[in-house]
């Protein structure tokens, strides 16, 4: 029996978003809750738009490529991310004659951290598809990772009819952990986001993401989070995490995947184990959670027109573990659709 609810808000945000680092964390400087100090790959653009009564504006970055095939890739960060950690990915689509659109979501990156916002994925992919038609892109592929996945899937079941096809990258959200983990509520998340220290958030991803094997090209992705810590008005940025939390653990897509009308592609790592509050429940019960091989397979029977493409001795990021095994299906399934 979990006791101290406070605690297990905790474990549950440690659980899937801790980062790892090899530099002290001491040396890490405060990067600003909007990532004021922190300068992306490629130039980033603001859409200004108003949603739930209040002006917000979403960071992007748009690279065209030299020699456009007439095709767009739409990239979805994960939850403990941004746009910038697609820098690689979109080089190689761009030169592929891909245009490639990283957009940071509210409450993420270089986007507004609103105070008051109801953070659902359907808010999100409505505001993904406002941008998207400001910049006067028609259909895109549309590829997501980690809490990225989940939103590029709502985006796939509400716009089919704009998404030329469906890439999950060891999407989140496989199996459905409110049916077995206590649900901690909103002030729970933020108590835990709030208790994030710059150790804490080292541990975990270096044993969770990189099982403890650790590459400088990692460095990046711990430095950002970090920062955001480290800096002046981190309570917004923890406000609205709890709240991102929230919306992960409250709206499951997974019993929607039979009704995915595009063509999809799993690329699945399957080393991953992320599940939200596994490190919370008896041990049998966390047996039955995070399990990648089982959960891409299951995924892969459940969306009609799929693809999974597993690649082993690979976690929670592919594209960031081992790029040339992530790109080859990616550019192989695109270039067909």
């Amino acid at each position: 029996m979990i006791r101290n609810i406070s605690g297990f808000a905790t474990a549950l945000v440690l659980g899937i978003s801790g980062l790892a680092s090899s530099a002290p964390a001491e040396e890490v400087k405060a990067l600003g809750i909007r990532l004021e100090h922190y300068d992306y790959p490629f130039e980033v653009s603001m859409f200004k738009f108003k949603d739930q009564q209040q002006d917000l504006e979403m960071a992007y970055m748009d690279v065209k490529p030299e020699k456009p095939n007439g095709e767009t890739v739409l990239l979805l960060h994960g939850k403990n991310f941004c746009g910038a950690y697609w820098e690689t990915t979109a080089k190689r689509l761009a030169a592929d004659g891909y245009r490639v659109v990283m957009p940071d979501q509210i409450g993420f990156g270089k986007s507004s951290k609103p105070a008051h916002y109801h953070f659902t994925f359907q808010s999100l992919a409505t505001n993904t598809l406002a941008l998207l038609d400001k910049i006067g892109v028609k259909k895109t592929h549309v590829l997501g990772h980690s809490m990225g996945g989940m939103l590029a899937s709502r985006f796939a079941l509400m716009f089919p009819e704009r998404t030329q096809s469906l890439i999950l990258e060891n999407p989140i959200g496989l199996e459905d952990w409110k049916t077995k983990v206590p649900y901690p509520g909103v002030d729970q998340w933020y108590k835990g986001e709030l208790g994030k220290t710059s150790e804490g958030i080292q541990k975990y991803q270096l044993e969770s993401y990189y099982d403890g094997k650790w590459k400088p090209e990692y460095q990046p992705w711990v430095d950002i989070l970090v920062g955001m810590v480290k800096s002046d008005g981190y309570a917004a940025v923890a406000w609205n995490q709890a709240l991102t939390y929230d919306m992960i653990f409250t709206q499951p897509v997974v019993y929607e995947f039979p009704l995915i009308k595009v063509p999809t592609l799993l690329i699945i790592g399957q080393r991953d184990t992320t599940a939200l509050g596994k490190n919370t429940v008896p041990e049998e019960v966390a047996k039955t959670m995070g399990n990648y091989p089982e959960l891409g397979k299951k995924t892969a029977s459940a969306i009609p027109d799929s693809k999974l493409v597993e690649i082993n001795d690979i976690g929670h990021l592919p594209h960031i573990e081992s790029f040339e095994r992530f790109i080859e299906p990616l550019l192989t399934f695109i270039d067909k659709k």
